[in-house]
């Protein structure tokens, strides 16, 4: 009988579901999560019950047909680990809930995991967490002592994205170089040099191009004045950056088909906000160029560049990306389930006893 493993993915925009019998897809679904849906909310924690529900909802008729064999969620803000997969413990689960690393809806991922898996007498793990950290020691200097840049990016996305499209081209993930974007609610870019993530622009931090909730780089001593005019408190402020700006804050949605939508019917402004979007995601892809050469003897050029994430389904952003970057190398664009898919594979490589779990240990 095939092993089954259910997978949940909390984002910021939506949560996802799927049941992989073995390696076959079995079932998948998504809900989306108005806008108004997830600002009735303060905190992400206070999220929980609405997105549980949410889970039961998509997978009851699943359910009922028999119970999973494990549960894998999303990996959430943690300390920085290596990749890999984790059992579920009460560490972990402490560190995501009191938010000691940060906030972000992928830390209900693991919280909602262990509650159903409990349930259901079965084991629960995350994936390639998004706090994986290969990053260069170099990369993560700044002119500042007191702040050093972290690694915290989608990780389990890139890294599925990357082996994937390496396999395509006929290449091994760990002897290419790749530039990946993964652009949905938050967008991140990683650099990943022979099989390893070497650099990062962190768009929890507000690093990185703006994207449909997030404001990405910004000017620092306007945000001082901005924080000091007491226009907005600190978690207000908190809010705004990593949630409520970006085409949100811009244009009032953090629908790409609604702005080419307004774009197509002559609207100024959001054609201004999308070729921003677009000429700033090219200007940070080609930031990563450095990291790629670096330590690299032969200087061999990069493979591909890679684009995934709901946003990339704009086949206009993609286009428009395409014409500013493709000089660098082809670009890949991959959408559809490839995160779930690498949740679901190692699920499974956990149950065959391929892949042995790592215990998460609170720093």
């Amino acid at each position: 009988m095939a092993l089954k493993i259910l997978v949940i993915n909390p984002g910021s925009t939506s949560t996802k579901v799927a049941v992989f019998c073995d390696e076959k897809l079995c079932f998948d679904a998504e809900v989306r999560h108005p806008r108004e849906s997830i600002d009735k909310f303060s905190t992400v924690m206070e999220q929980k019950d609405f997105r549980s529900a949410a889970v039961m909802s998509l997978i009851k008729d699943e359910v009922a047909k028999g119970r999973p064999d494990m549960v894998v969620g999303r990996g959430g803000l943690l300390k920085a680990i290596p990749g890999g997969p984790y059992s579920i413990n009460d560490e972990m689960i402490a560190d995501l809930a009191g938010e000691k690393y940060g906030s972000h809806p992928c830390n209900l991922g693991a919280i909602i995991a262990q509650d159903l898996a409990e349930k259901w007498s079965v084991p629960s793990m995350i994936m390639d967490p998004v706090v994986t950290d290969e990053m260069d020691p170099v990369a993560k200097v700044t002119g500042l002592s007191e702040i050093r840049r972290r690694s915290v990016f989608h990780a389990l996305s890139q890294r599925g994205v990357a082996r994937s499209v390496a396999a395509r081209m006929g290449l091994e993930y760990e002897k290419a170089k790749f530039i990946v974007g993964h652009m949905g609610g938050g967008v991140s870019i990683g650099a990943h040099r022979y099989g390893k993530v070497v650099d990062v622009l962190n768009a929890l931090d507000g690093e990185g191009p703006f994207s449909p909730e997030r404001s990405g780089t910004l000017p620092i001593l306007p945000v001082l004045d901005l924080v000091e005019s007491g226009k907005y408190s600190f978690a207000q402020m908190r809010k705004l950056i990593t949630s409520g700006s970006g085409l949100l804050g811009l244009l009032g949605t953090n629908d790409m088909r609604e702005v080419e939508a307004r774009i197509k019917n002559g609207d100024k402004e959001a054609l201004l906000v999308f070729e921003s979007l677009v000429y700033n995601a090219g200007k940070h892809i080609c930031s990563f160029i450095p990291a790629l050469m670096k330590d690299d003897p032969e200087k061999r050029p990069v493979d591909a560049i890679i684009l995934t994430g709901g946003v990339a389904r704009s086949e206009m952003l993609v286009k428009a990306v395409e014409d500013i970057v493709g000089f660098i190398a082809p670009v890949k664009v991959v959408t559809g389930l490839e995160e779930m898919e690498v949740m679901g594979r190692g699920g499974l490589a956990v149950l065959r006893g391929e892949l042995i779990p790592q215990v998460y240990q609170a720093g």
